[in-house]
């Protein structure tokens, strides 16, 4: 990166964290640091909830699944508007009515102590892992950009997160999503145009989307139905619905967000709000991917997006014959951008019988281009035996240093990193809170002072900050870091929903019977997930009808007993 860079992504930075500061100045309490009093109008907690969920992950690989899948990925936010809806009618007014600090506060009120705290222990399993591949994601940028190894990264990376969180609480954390989201939001756009600006001049925007479309990377919905697939509508629809019902109305990290709205009202509009902006943004997030495919298309491609990893096989005894394929990928990548302009000249014409042979063409040299790609990833495989061969990634992040002009490159950094502590530092604070609030004040220290519990809060948040680095030196493994972490959440997100969806709606089901369903549906979500039965979208509502259907069952069982007379 230039000078200019540098200056506009450390000036953003240290200006993001001065501001949060300086915004949560006057915390006392644990109603302050988690709730910031509930003060919150309706807007905040709108782009606090949209911050919280759009994290570095959002912005740094979503544009690479684009590049690589199309972005029918879209679909899976599909179900999302009307779980707000669903969540304003039932989760909203029940959490403000009792006043909680966290969802399961209301678990214990409704069953008993061990199913609020196997819940809380559920959200703070899958919460800090997904913590920590968020951190690896950030870590990813400075190690690309400086050389620096990535597990020494991640450590820099968690520690900034660290005292930005403990210093802040949910105020800061609240109040710097605002200002990131609008930093965010301004720089993709550009980011966006810039991709299409880069591509030749007889080349605009509808070229670039009818070339992108050919290539079928606007794939945005599948109507077939397959269990297997990941994104199509049906799961998109029923899954999502599932995950997001579960995510914004079980997840301590969002209901931390809305529980701040000063009223009822308040936290329905941002809910409902962010059920009408967030498939949009996701949206043109995708479609940015989407239109970076079509400029690498025109213009060459590496072989391997992750540079440093390259670098590592020059310097070994694969180094020669790494070239050699490389150079094969070159003259195929010469030969792409020959034919798509002749089908860009052809789909101008409106000849179908001419735009079908050269978009033969184009997509047999692609598929010539993919297994040269191959070759490419076995020789890193087999220099490196650690090293990661999804660059997903980093496809986006070589657009970016490669290509956008000087000053805007420090911008689109600085961004991806502000996505990064936003969502990161909503985590940690929800699992600080949910720790202290359900497990330590409930069951070791229940009548201590505020000042004690606020500390407490804050060594807590500095303990799990330092468990998600340890996460993030194994994410590397996992691949599109998108997609891991919404594979994970759905290993969880559906037995939470299932234990809420029980107590709100199955008044004659007890503690007992929802507590060992949620053991038993768990067991099942992993096992179904490992036997590869359905695509891990589907996992949300097995997890979640599991857990009533099983509870039902427990509960009934418990009263013929109770009815024979017979006691353990």
């Amino acid at each position: 990166m230039s000078v200019a860079d540098w200056i506009v992504l450390v000036v953003t930075l240290v200006g993001i964290v001065l501001y949060g500061i300086w915004k949560s100045r006057g915390q006392r309490d644990m109603q302050g640091y988690f709730l910031d009093n509930q003060s919150m109008p309706w807007y905040i907690v709108l782009l606090s909830i949209i911050g919280t969920q759009a994290s570095a992950v959002t912005f740094l690989s979503a544009p690479g699944q684009a590049y690589t899948d199309g972005m029918r990925f879209v679909q899976y936010y599909f179900g999302l508007p009307l779980a707000m809806v669903v969540l304003c009618i039932t989760f909203v007014p029940i959490f403000h009515k009792l006043k909680v600090f966290t969802a399961y506060e209301y678990l214990e009120q409704r069953f008993d102590l061990k199913t609020r705290t196997l819940t809380s222990a559920l959200f703070l399993v899958q919460r800090a892992l997904s913590t920590g591949i968020s951190i690896y994601a950030p870590s990813i940028i400075l190690s690309s950009l400086l050389g620096w190894n990535i597990y020494l990264t991640n450590i820099i990376m968690g520690g900034l997160l660290i005292i930005y969180t403990v210093s802040g609480g949910t105020r800061a954390v609240s109040y710097t999503q605002t200002f990131q989201l609008v930093i965010i939001f301004a720089a993709m756009f550009l980011a966006g145009w810039m991709v299409v600006h880069l591509l030749p001049a007889d080349i605009g925007f509808k070229e670039a989307l009818q070339v992108s479309g050919k290539m079928d990377k606007l794939n945005v919905i599948v109507t077939d139905f397959d269990w297997k697939d990941r994104y199509n509508i049906w799961s998109g629809l029923i899954g999502g619905f599932f995950l997001a019902l579960s995510y914004f109305g079980t997840d301590q990290s969002q209901v931390g967000r809305y529980l701040t709205a000063r009223s009822v009202t308040e936290s329905r509009l941002g809910l409902l709000m962010n059920g009408l902006v967030k498939v949009p943004m996701q949206f043109l997030i995708l479609l940015i991917g989407a239109m970076v495919f079509v400029f690498y298309l025109y213009f060459r491609a590496p072989v391997f997006f992750n540079q440093a990893q390259i670098k590592k096989v020059y310097n070994s005894e694969e180094g020669v014959a790494f070239k050699a394929v490389e150079d094969k990928y070159k003259q195929l990548a010469t030969i792409k951008e020959q034919q798509v302009r002749e089908m860009a000249a052809a789909i101008k014409t409106g000849d179908e019988q001419v735009i079908a042979a050269k978009k033969a063409a184009l997509k047999e040299t692609d598929v010539r281009s993919t297994a040269t790609r191959e070759e490419a990833i076995a020789l890193i495989k087999k220099a490196d035996p650690a090293a990661d061969t999804n660059d997903t990634n980093y496809i986006f992040l070589h657009f970016v240093v490669n290509n956008l002009p000087k000053g805007l490159v420090g911008l689109l950094i600085a961004i991806i990193f502000l996505a990064a502590w936003g969502s990161i530092a909503a985590a940690l604070n929800s699992l600080a809170s949910t720790t202290v609030i359900d497990i330590y004040q409930r069951m070791f220290k229940k009548e201590e002072t505020d000042a004690h519990y606020l500390s407490v809060s804050r060594w807590w948040t500095v303990f799990w900050g330092l468990f998600c680095i340890v996460v993030a030196q194994f994410a590397s493994q996992l691949g599109s870091l998108i997609e891991a972490v919404n594979i994970l959440g759905s290993l969880f997100y559906g037995v939470i929903l299932g234990i809420f969806l029980v107590a709100f709606y199955c008044k004659r089901i007890g503690g007992s019977a929802t507590f060992w369903a949620a053991i038993v549906s768990e067991i099942g979500v992993i096992v179904v997930y490992l036997l590869n039965i359905v695509s891990f979208l589907w996992l949300n509502a097995i997890g979640c009808f599991l857990v009533i259907i099983i509870a039902a069952l427990f509960q009934l069982i418990a009263g013929k007993r109770e009815e024979l007379g017979i006691r353990n």
